[in-house]
């Protein structure tokens, strides 16, 4: 059984005991967090919902918060004498699912 849930503005497709990286989430590690914004459950029996399914969820617990590599952003304009140089580390909350109630 799968499901595909939306959180932090993008839709993930999650299965029971998989480990997803998703946008920063209030919570230390260790608790339980739940998604109701589920707009799809797949497997023997399929719900599809408009745009969520109703009475579906996605329970999961945090392993930990982060933060992703830094990479560089530069903005140039030629013959201007502008230039600016920027690192960006976007957070990131590592989650393991652990079920899926529909």
């Amino acid at each position: 059984m799968y499901a595909i849930i939306e959180t932090g503005g993008k839709q993930i497709k999650v299965e029971k005991g998989q480990e997803v990286f998703i946008e920063k989430l209030v919570g230390e590690a260790d608790e339980t967090v739940t998604f109701d914004k589920v707009l799809f459950v797949g497997g023997e029996d399929v719900k599809v919902g408009a745009p969520f399914v109703e009475g579906a969820s996605v329970t999961a617990k945090i392993v930990k918060q982060g933060r992703a590599k830094k990479i560089t952003v530069f903005k140039y304009k030629p013959k201007k004498n502008y230039h600016k140089k920027q690192g960006h580390r976007q957070p990131y909350t590592k989650v393991v699912i652990e079920g899926i109630n529909a």
